[in-house]
């Protein structure tokens, strides 16, 4: 039976003393959120009359998030511990009122920012060394001066905006508040809901006609509510496509990628680079389905594992020490300091009734980040430690080298430190296995891994920019011509040797990612960074190191693509590897990372099959 959050033992959870010795200080801090929104709100129409000025406003709008930040962590924190808990639950509503409150307050200041010419802003800094900490944040914001509106659009968008979040919000509520999934016989009789939160566990299963009952009844359901998923999608895209046309972008593309300064031959290299070498994918398919046995392959057999894991168990004390020595390549420091993660309770460890589900990182600049995990002792779980503590130490090393102004790093480059981590355990894992069967598992999973990140997200941005540039050229969003394009796609990836079910043309309309278009190939771009990384550290030590955290170290103090770059990938790069290198992985990773993370799956793909060509398991 699992524990109430009360029967869990406190070094088991995190330290929440950390950012406030209770809830009257959190509340404390929440009035004085208000009262710097206050303030702030007084420079309405003078916030850059003068470089003095200009500084007053930069500090107290830290000043502001800085506070925001940690009360709004500490009390999500407290809910995600226990979300049945009443006084959570009631923090978490004064959140909601006050962030409102703070955005209707503030909602003049980015328009005035926006209203500085650049020069004026260069004689500021002049007059005013201080203003030297907000300089990247300015530079980034005058690139957006050409798709700033006049005031009254600007409000007027806004307001769009709010009600432009209901999409999704629709699609939520009907999937997770209305929408009845089937129950379906499970392997041993009992009956399992067909739903989301059961969709791992069952498509894991052994027992392959349970597997497609219970696919065929979740796409299913999906499959009657097609109408109205379509309809919200439809104006979700149509609304993001208009907000594009209305700031002056070429395409709802363009402006998804404007605020991180990512070339739109990024995006466009990761389609045509999949597109182009596919076949490495359509081998494996074609090998899952022969190693399983069957004559034919369906959406429902790509999760079943093709060797059984083993059935050992870790204590979390074992999975902690593994963590911490699979990292052992970054160095001492960084082993140092992700051990004190665990010492010093930055980690909620076991699940409890009333916990949220998953894993996640977060951080507070000037404390340290926090992590909530659900371990249950698998193999699987030490994967989730050592990927939420690659973003944990992104975030120390950020917070601890960069000013508050420069320490956020977007999704773009988060996921590259998470998953470099897992690349680390993956090797560390394979070179210290003495068992056949044993390495056999960690390939296969590792093929899974860069199969469901890479060519599946991929995949999903492919049909994302199908979507866009059907409502950018009037054409209207069907659920009939987004069935029939959804499974041209998976003819084109899968190949031959793939069975496209009439309810996989639905799996579309159970997407929430598309919802924040031009999100998901981050994804893809960030497991193509992370293979090139992991390889560069493992096979060079200093010299592959040492610009690997430069870049934990940096934050967002420069573009995403740059902060790469000066860490040896340019995901910009898509071409091909020089005349007779074809076979060196660091020739091919300078060439297109993207390429150099499909060279990675089709050397384990060699690696398995030599395996289970060799050995019985």
């Amino acid at each position: 039976m699992m524990k109430s959050r009360g029967d869990i033992d406190p070094k088991d959870t995190w330290n929440l003393k950390d950012l406030y010795p209770g809830d009257k200080e959190c509340l404390e801090d929440l009035e004085r959120v208000r009262e710097y929104a206050d303030k702030l709100a007084t420079y309405q129409g003078k916030a850059t009359s003068s470089a003095d000025a200009l500084l007053e406003v930069f500090q107290l709008s830290d000043g502001l998030g800085l506070l925001a930040d940690k009360a709004v962590t500490y009390i999500r924190l407290n809910f995600d511990g226990d979300m049945g808990e009443a006084s959570a639950k009631d923090l978490l509503g004064r959140v909601d009122f006050l962030m409102a409150y703070v955005g209707e307050k503030l909602a003049f200041l980015e328009p005035e920012l926006l209203a500085m010419e650049p020069e004026a802003f260069r004689a500021y800094l002049k007059q005013n060394p201080g203003l030297a900490t907000y300089e990247w944040s300015m530079t980034k914001l005058f690139r957006q001066k050409d798709h700033v509106l006049s005031p009254s659009e600007e409000e007027l968008m806004t307001r769009m905006g709010v009600i432009a979040g209901n999409f999704d919000k629709i699609f939520d509520d009907l999937i997770v508040n209305d929408v009845e999934f089937p129950e379906i016989p499970g392997p041993g009789g009992e009956l399992i809901a067909a739903n989301e939160a059961n969709y791992r566990k069952a498509m894991e299963s052994e027992d392959r006609e349970f597997r497609r009952a219970y696919y065929e009844g979740l796409l299913g359901t999906y499959g009657k509510y097609i109408n109205t998923i379509c309809s919200a999608l439809a104006a979700n895209t149509h609304y993001h496509v208009l907000a594009a046309r209305s700031r002056h972008y070429v395409s709802s593309l363009e402006k998804a990628l404007a605020p991180n300064h990512i070339p739109l031959s990024v995006y466009d290299g990761l389609i045509g680079t999949l597109r182009d070498n596919l076949a490495p994918l359509q081998e494996y398919l074609s090998f899952r389905r022969t190693t399983l046995g069957y004559s034919d392959l369906h959406f429902y057999d790509l999760f079943v594992p093709l060797v059984k894991g083993s059935n050992r168990s870790y204590t979390f004390e074992e999975a902690r020490d593994i963590v911490l020595e699979a990292v052992a390549p970054l160095g001492k420091a960084y082993q140092e300091t992700m051990s004190r993660a665990f010492s010093e309770r930055w980690v909620d460890i076991y699940p409890n009734k009333g916990k949220a589900t998953g894993a996640y990182a977060t951080a507070v600049y000037g404390v340290h980040p926090y992590s909530l995990l659900n371990f249950n002792g698998t193999l699987d779980d030490l994967f989730t430690i050592i990927h939420e503590m690659g973003h944990a130490m992104h975030s120390h090393y950020s917070n601890t080298n960069q000013p508050y102004a420069d320490a956020g790093y977007c999704i773009f480059t988060a996921e590259v430190a998470s998953t470099v981590n897992e690349n680390l355990l993956f090797h560390y894992l394979l070179n210290r296995s003495s068992s056949p069967e044993e390495k056999a598992y960690l390939i296969s999973s590792h093929l899974d891994s860069i199969r469901s990140t890479l060519y599946r997200q991929g995949f999903f941005a492919d049909f994302e920019r199908y979507m866009h540039n059907m409502v950018e050229s009037g054409e209207p969003m069907t659920p009939q011509v987004l069935c029939a394009a959804y499974r041209e796609l998976y003819a084109l990836y899968y190949g031959p040797d793939f069975f496209i079910d009439d309810c996989l043309t639905y799996e579309w309309s159970r997407i929430p990612h598309f919802y924040r278009p031009f999100y998901v190939y981050q994804y893809a771009t960030g497991i193509s960074a992370a293979i090139c990384l992991a390889r560069s550290i493992l096979a060079e030590g200093s010299p592959g190191v040492e610009p690997y955290l430069r870049f934990l170290s940096s934050g967002g103090s420069k573009d995403p693509i740059e902060l790469l770059m000066e860490a040896g990938v340019n995901l910009s790069a898509s071409g091909n590897p020089t005349a007779g290198a074809e076979d060196l992985f660091e020739d091919i990773a300078k060439a297109s990372p993207v390429l150099a993370a499909i060279a990675d799956f089709r050397e384990n793909l060699t690696a398995l099959k030599g395996l289970l060509s060799n050995n019985s398991f």
